[in-house]
């Protein structure tokens, strides 16, 4: 069975040309604006802990002044592709029957030789589970495309990455749309009244937190349709978190929903707490998990950590993911799922031919998909990372891209003139735990302003497109539920290469359409 909805978008059709973006003075933005940004901004919760805080310390998450620009065309061009690369990805993460041969194992095998201490550990981690019997079919995919839009073609987007672990930012995406329409509301976009700015009628607010929680819920109607037991606890969904997390107000909004909107609790947990607080039900074969002080029973596990090399501090949290991907809730995402979202497997689908492994002879979708992708390199020994390696070397020619590694987190990218520099640090049999992208050249913004830490920046901002995605499937291919729950805007320094925001790389932002 196969179930998909539309996005929650609607925009209207006619295309109109881009308007400015006001103009204020320093004296009306000190004395308006920006005190009722912050005083909306806190009063709704857009927050996050300071670093290395108490828990009564938080401060306003960086935002934009603003909403930004962004040519409808490329925005329901990416809205229109989150389905498939929904589907895509689950294929991907779908072994079958002949589990070490499947496409997935192939590529995760080969990179857990290249960066052994990350990719490697999960590796292990899944060959180990290939040694078990599947308790639990069902999987939950929660995922982020995120797009740049060409300069060259203002209706062509640009995929940067899919991100299939962790994705933040989907309680705040609404929330900032709210603001500045708020801020447009109350005039203070124009405080003259003369020309009121009605293009900022345009701003789409979608509610990815909400759909996040729809399919939490959906996956616990599977997850107890899949059991042999019939039971009397309370199922719950467990977000597996960081130890000392500073984006909780942006995760607790999901946990709201969950609450508000479908009468399900949720916990939190670090690998820590997973050790000393869980375990899986008294004879039970299907290894159930519960929570041992409420009896309640976790029917989801959520990640919000575990995807970077940090995340692991000790031989007890490897073994605490494996406890959890061992049990019978269902993960978001497990494993393979996790492992299909390596920059790796963004390169490999580059190629045709690989694509249509997965896609088929749909030409038309497949178009679709390969006009979103930029050229990537391998850096290993076949003709395309021959290729990659003279790039990347080239002082002249490596201008043109970015270096990524297979892991998440922000801060782990290489650019322009530092790659061949980067190289010449690492054995060349090291080479392949990398990629070579090339750079998307997006148009700056010019006028909009950042407000961080009580400072206002009006300088261009480069601005990144999120479309959340959220899939449930099983290990024999299948589709259950797909939907596009909503999307996210960030943006950063013109002058900056990352884009972190709680990082402190960039910003959260909200989408004008034109």
């Amino acid at each position: 069975m196969t179930s998909s909805t539309t996005s929650d978008a609607s925009v209207a059709d006619d295309e109109a040309p881009r308007p400015p973006l006001p103009k204020l003075p320093r004296s009306t933005l000190n004395d308006s604006l920006l005190p009722e940004l912050y005083k909306w901004s806190l009063s709704h919760g857009l927050m996050v802990y300071k670093e290395n805080s108490t828990p009564n310390e938080a401060t306003m998450v960086p935002l934009t002044a603003y909403p930004t620009p962004i040519p409808r065309k490329a925005f329901e061009a990416a809205i229109d592709v989150q389905l498939p690369f929904n589907q895509l990805y689950a294929k991907i993460s779908t072994v079958g029957t002949d589990q070490e041969s499947s496409f997935i194992s192939k590529v995760s095998s080969k990179l857990a030789k290249s960066d052994p201490t990350f990719t490697g550990k999960l590796w292990t981690l899944q060959r180990k589970l290939f040694n078990q019997p599947s308790l639990q079919s069902f999987n939950l995919g929660i995922f982020r495309s995120d797009y740049l839009i060409d300069k060259t073609n203002f209706s062509s987007i640009k995929q940067v990455e899919f991100n299939t672990i962790s994705v933040s930012f989907a309680g705040f995406s609404n929330k900032v749309a709210q603001l500045h329409s708020h801020l447009n509301r109350l005039g203070l976009y124009d405080p003259s009244g003369k020309n009121k700015q009605v293009y900022f009628d345009e701003v789409p607010v979608s509610n990815p937190a909400n759909g996040f929680a729809k399919s939490m819920k959906k996956a616990i109607e599977f997850y107890s349709a899949s059991s042999t037991y019939t039971t009397d606890r309370e199922l719950v969904v467990a977000f597996i978190i960081q130890r000392n997390e500073r984006n909780v107000f942006d995760q607790k909004c999901i946990e709201d929903e969950l609450w508000e909107s479908y009468g399900i609790k949720s916990i939190r947990l670090t690998f820590d707490d997973v050790v000393n607080e869980l375990e899986y039900v008294k004879n039970d074969d299907e290894r159930r998990l519960i929570v041992k002080r409420t009896g309640q029973e976790i029917a989801v596990v959520y990640y919000r950590t575990g995807y970077t090399f940090d995340d692991y501090i000790s031989e007890k949290d490897w073994d605490a993911r494996f406890f959890l991907e061992q049990s019978f809730a269902i993960k978001a995402p497990n494993l393979l799922t996790q492992l299909s979202g390596t920059k790796k497997i963004q390169q490999l689908l580059t190629d045709d031919k690989v694509l249509s492994q997965f896609i088929g002879d749909d030409e038309e979708l497949r178009a679709k998909l390969n006009d979103t992708f930029v050229k990537i390199y391998p850096l290993d020994n076949t003709e395309m990372g021959e290729m990659g390696k003279k790039l990347a070397t080239d002082p002249k020619l490596c201008e043109n891209y970015v270096l990524k590694p297979q892991r998440e987190g922000g801060g782990n990218n290489i650019y322009k003139k530092d790659i061949p520099k980067f190289l010449s640090t690492l054995n060349e049999n090291e080479w392949d735990a990398y990629i070579l992208m090339e750079l998307i050249h997006n148009e700056p913004s010019l006028d909009n302003i950042i407000c961080r830490n009580d400072e206002i920046f009006p300088l261009p901002i480069l601005s990144e497109l999120g479309i959340y995605g959220t899939i449930i499937f099983d290990d024999k291919g299948g589709i259950y539920y797909n939907h596009c729950p909503g999307w996210l805007l960030r943006s950063k320094f013109e002058t900056s290469d990352e884009g972190g925001v709680v990082a402190g790389f960039g910003c959260l932002d909200s989408v004008f359409l034109y």
